[in-house]
């Protein structure tokens, strides 16, 4: 398996299932990963950066050989859709599992591809490869703005930029270049007409070594952030019966125009009238093949080993039909406030509840350590139900319901969107999220009202004082928190995001008596455990599970969950950073520094830019001022909250020379 993650372990499963023994890869940092104790022999790809280990295609091929494997399996990213690596892996004696080095090479230059399919009678859109020595205005002037600029080799959205004007040109396509060499290993880009708020609409096909190419229908996928996916359905709310028969024919047209085995995905634009244009052909599984697999019954990836093993498509994919909608959203560690900024850290507690019609594909688990290496994914949750809004309703219960701790992730997000109305209605496009500024802020999804904090927090609180107490070596038989005089009520302070809440709280003779930030709660105490808080706030009893870690309280109850971070009494003052600092929002590698002490800078003006997860991340001036620090250099690896540069603020220093 020349892959990591959610995606290794999905294959293996089949894989498993099928008879098959099977063969991880790895990386240093996925020493540990499930997926590598899922696979029966494991080789070690010495490093951690993906150019370093999973890229490397003469390691994965000897890998291969050193096992005495007879097949690799690209999963999705990496190496997937590399041509090269498919011809070295036939010219090793090893079945690739996927489509032919020619077809994937075909479909590896997108605007080749383009011309192709125009060929094929797939409509496309008009679009240019950027060469070294390219008038980048007169291309983008030829195909009219706004222009997209793209990675050539490679997808998921990455090395990808919207440009509205010439202006922003020429930085537009040399940061999708840096993007798409890091991601891809390639960072050719090519400029290709935006359609502006389109749907995205996709057609899984399947491919056999016969001759038959069949569609498997459409999946829509128009909900991005960042061009990336995070919600997938089955079938489209936007496609009848005779747009699904056109979309599924033109795809049928671009596979065997170009040979293909396996399974792939063709994807297209859609516009409001519901003409659509040939994207790309992804050469590989998708990520979000899941949907597929739950409308249609089918196992895609025990499919694609029968093809590859030489085997005709069977009965059941050529008489394959629709049966209820599937919905699948991505669940990210990042912080989508904060701009979509990847989350780190060990995940002390992943647990997604298993209800009926509700598939988890994941490669974490408890005490899983998520880094800056790698995409932020812990897992795909699909939920299949007899209609689309009992689907909807479903996965947004199971990710209301899940316990994640340890990182900061997208789950508020997702559940808003899932109960949100025009989702609900089906008018999706790539412009939702814009559209929904609400569904991105810290008050989405889980209301951070006042009862949100009032209640988690005072849970958190009674099950540390709880845990305190089963900790007591002296007077265990007393209640908890038991005085034979009245005293001052105990205090407990937590951030939840951007605010402090302070719960008071007093066991009395009469039950307890609390209040957070100052606001007295009615409140009765059912029962209160480390682990348990069962209580009764305004006449309503919800029942909270609580788990604690150093410095961190997570809350769960059925009306949502929280992460507190415990404020210590005494704080550390060698812990607070210099006025002026610029500080890195998340582990990472810092690939540009555009400062130097001295100059003088505008508010936003970038600085330092990092990368973290295939990703760049541009960290700009606060202020109007002055870079009294640059502390990191290109090439220098920083932890989250680590100064990176100094700014100074001209008013300040101008109020301070005044006052001498």
């Amino acid at each position: 398996m020349a892959n990591r993650g959610e995606i290794a372990a999905r294959v293996m499963r089949t894989a498993h299932a099928l008879g098959i023994a099977t063969v991880a890869v790895y990386s240093d940092p996925d020493a540990d990963a499930p997926f590598v104790r899922l696979a029966d022999e494991a080789v070690r790809l010495p490093g951690a950066a993906p150019s370093e280990t999973y890229l490397r295609a003469d390691l994965v091929i000897a890998a291969a050989r050193a096992t005495g494997a007879d097949a690799v399996h690209p999963g999705y990213g990496f190496l997937s859709e590399n041509a090269g690596f498919a011809r070295d892996c036939a010219a090793a004696g090893l079945t690739f599992v996927g489509p032919t080095p020619e077809a994937i090479a075909s479909m590896g230059s997108k605007l080749e591809a383009k011309a192709l399919m125009d060929k094929a009678g797939v409509p496309v859109l008009p679009g240019a490869t950027v060469q070294a020595d390219s008038d980048l205005g007169a291309l983008a002037a030829d195909i009219g703005f706004p222009v997209l600029v793209k990675a050539a080799f490679g997808g998921g959205g990455r090395g990808m930029r919207v440009v509205h004007d010439a202006s922003a040109l020429a930085d537009a396509v040399e940061g999708a270049r840096r993007e798409a060499a890091s991601a891809f290993g390639d960072g050719t880009v090519f400029l290709e007409r935006f359609v502006v708020d389109p749907r995205h609409v996709e057609v899984q096909i399947l491919g056999d070594t016969h001759g038959e190419v069949v569609s498997l229908f459409e999946r829509e996928c128009s909900i991005q952030r960042r061009y990336q996916k995070i919600v997938e359905e089955s079938p489209s709310p936007a496609v009848d019966a005779d747009l699904r028969a056109e979309l599924g024919a033109a795809a049928v047209a671009a596979g065997k125009a170009i040979g293909y085995t396996g399974a792939g995905t063709v994807e297209f634009v859609m516009d409001r009238q519901g003409t659509f244009f040939f994207l790309e052909v992804n050469t590989r599984l998708q990520v979000e093949h899941p949907v597929t697999e739950l409308v249609t019954g089918l196992d895609l990836v025990a499919l694609q080993l029968r093809v590859a093993e030489g085997e005709p498509l069977p009965r059941e994919v050529l008489d394959a039909g629709i049966t209820g909608h599937a919905i699948e959203v991505r669940l990210y560690a990042e912080d989508v406030p904060a701009g979509f900024l990847p989350s780190t850290g060990t995940l002390h507690r992943f647990r997604i509840p298993a209800l009926p019609g509700v598939r988890v594909d994941s490669g974490v688990e408890d005490g899983s350590v998520v880094g800056p290496h790698y995409d932020p994914m812990l897992a795909k949750v699909i939920a299949h139900g007899r209609t689309r809004a009992e689907a909807a309703r479903t996965l947004a219960r199971a990710l209301q319901r899940s316990e994640i701790h340890g990182v900061t992730t997208n789950r508020d997000l997702l559940v808003g969107l899932l109960r949100e109305e025009e989702f609900l209605a089906g008018r999706t496009d790539t412009g939702y999220l814009t559209r929904h500024p609400d569904l991105t802020t810290p008050v989405s999804g889980n209301s951070r009202s006042s009862d949100y904090c009032h209640s988690r927090a005072l849970a958190a609180a009674l099950a540390g004082q709880a845990s305190n107490r089963a900790l007591a070596v002296v007077q265990q038989g007393l209640p908890s928190g038991w005085r034979n005089v009245g005293g001052l009520p105990q205090k407990v302070v937590y951030t939840l995001g951007d605010s402090t809440v302070e719960v008071a709280y007093a066991f009395r003779r009469g039950g307890l008596t609390a209040s957070v930030n100052g606001e007295p709660l009615d409140v009765r105490v059912i029962s209160a455990a480390p682990d348990a808080v069962d209580l009764e706030i305004g006449g309503v009893r919800r029942r909270y599970t609580v788990s604690r870690v150093p410095g961190w309280s997570y809350v769960d109850g059925p009306d949502g969950s929280a992460a507190l971070a415990e404020v210590p009494r005494l704080a550390d003052p060698d812990a607070v950073a210099h006025a002026g600092s610029l500080l890195a929002p998340m582990p990472g590698g810092v690939v540009r520094v555009l400062a130097a002490p001295g100059d003088t800078v505008a508010a936003g003006q970038p600085l330092v830019v990092l990368e973290a997860m295939k990703m760049e991340h541009t960290v700009v001036a606060p202020v109007d001022g002055v870079v009294a620090e640059i502390q990191v250099g290109p090439g220098d690896q920083v932890d989250t909250g680590q100064v990176l540069a100094v700014v100074e603020d001209e008013v300040e220093d101008e109020v301070e020379e005044a006052a001498h």
